[in-house]
């Protein structure tokens, strides 16, 4: 599950065999109204499927051990329009994931060029579903209820290759970091 707005309902295009890379980060599913597991999206879309061969999935295992284990922390809200987000930090070890994907992978072009080649920063969607009309209000109320439960710390040793077979996103790999100290990945 990818995070991000009207991703999960297929809302971006999706087609069966899209693929994923994202990190799930469980104890922030009570703070999350989009009724999927809270995570934030390393890359979305990757690779088709069917590209997913054995080797290119024994480089991407790779990749993402070349990267450690980190911690996020997600203590305040932030808004795009109508989507309310956490914004995870350091935000730093995931951006630097998805550089390394994208230098691997040109062509997987973060949420399809929608939001220019950059793609959105790293987020946690915590609600996607109000219209113009009221989404201010809907997430000033939101925010109010959900901001004594923050912070919160999320431990992050993986990073996980989801599918989409056209009715909903499934796991379809967990891919171990490297251990704290490792040293990331610089291209290939």
């Amino acid at each position: 599950m990818t995070g991000d707005p009207g991703l999960m309902s297929g809302g971006w295009g999706d087609v069966p065999g899209d693929t994923a890379l994202s990190v799930y980060l469980p104890v922030a599913d009570p703070l999350v109204r989009t009724g999927i597991p809270a995570h934030v999206t390393v890359l979305y879309p990757f690779l088709p499927l069917a590209r997913l061969t054995g080797a290119v999935r024994d480089e991407l295992a790779a990749l993402v051990a070349g990267h450690a284990a980190f911690e996020l922390t997600l203590a305040e809200f932030r808004r795009y329009p109508g989507v309310l987000y956490l914004d995870p930090r350091p935000a730093d070890p995931l951006r630097e994931l998805t550089r390394a994907v994208r230098e691997r992978w040109p062509e997987a072009v973060p949420y399809r060029g929608i939001f220019g080649a950059a793609g959105l920063e790293p987020h946690l969607t915590v609600a996607n579903h109000e219209g113009p009309a009221t989404w201010e209000t809907a997430y000033d109320a939101l925010e109010g209820e959900l901001a004594p439960l923050l912070p919160l710390t999320a431990p992050v040793g993986h990073v996980d290759l989801i599918a989409w077979d056209g009715a909903s996103w499934g796991l379809r790999e967990r891919l171990p970091l490297g251990r704290a100290g490792t040293k990331s990945h610089r291209g290939r």
